[in-house]
């Protein structure tokens, strides 16, 4: 809900827009709302308990993300996902990520939370709860960061990658199984830790320059959630929920 309780993660301290234009973005981003889906600022508003003005302002600051489409005349939907910034979200984070690899400082202390969050991912893999791993894979991004004393870069990270968060949710659900990232995180920490940076390095990139070929294989499957950047109307289409 918007309004009362937070969602889980949210600050209690937003104003009922904030919390709206929180929840909205999460649930496009997580694809419980996917590429395609209509919006309808009644429904929303009933849903979350709030008048349509949060709704309706949400959607416009959506709308300037390039998550949401107005279609005059017709309604909102949820944009497709756009290839061209999942490629500059790509671009952004390896090189704010394999940059910052340089400066880890990687002690006894950092490679036991390392592994400690590879643990958690293998736990949530044995769950079948993608939702937890995806979480946890930003644990893990966010964790090197911080080793390198960057951790502040990842707002920056974070707030290039939404079209890129979705074709990775994507590729969780259709392409690439959770045991492949898993073992790339531990290709990392493996390098690291025998302090051979060239090949964390190269491992690092190899494991984040994956998702264009998961994007390739979904989007010969289902090419209608993509979008090139051009302003077609998005056509709906089911497709399966994280557990």
């Amino acid at each position: 809900m918007a309004t009362g309780k937070p969602e889980k993660g949210q600050s209690p301290r937003l104003s009922v827009r904030d919390q709206t234009l929180d929840t909205l973005r999460r649930r496009i981003i997580s694809l419980q709302l996917p590429p395609g889906e209509p919006l309808s600022e009644n429904e929303l508003a009933q849903e979350l308990g709030v008048s349509r003005t949060p709704v309706r302002e949400s959607l416009i600051l959506l709308r300037e993300e390039g998550l949401v489409q107005v279609f005059p005349q017709i309604g909102s939907f949820v944009s497709l996902v756009d290839l061209g910034r999942v490629a500059e979200a790509q671009f952004v984070r390896e090189a704010i990520e394999c940059a910052s690899l340089k400066d880890a400082v990687v002690d006894a202390s950092g490679l036991a939370g390392l592994r400690d969050i590879l643990a958690a991912q293998r736990d949530a893999e044995s769950a079948g709860d993608v939702e937890e791993f995806f979480r946890l894979d930003e644990d893990f991004h966010r964790e090197l960061l911080r080793l390198a004393g960057h951790e502040s870069a990842w707002t920056a990270v974070n707030s290039a990658k939404a079209h890129l968060d979705r074709a990775r949710r994507l590729s969780l659900i259709d392409t690439r199984p959770v045991s492949t990232l898993i073992d790339q995180h531990t290709a990392v920490v493996d390098a690291l830790e025998a302090n051979n940076r060239p090949e964390a390095d190269s491992s690092l990139r190899v494991h984040l320059r994956g998702v264009f070929e998961d994007v390739k294989r979904i989007q010969a499957s289902s090419p209608e959630l993509f979008s090139d950047g051009t302003t077609s109307r998005p056509i709906r289409r089911s497709i399966a929920r994280l557990s």
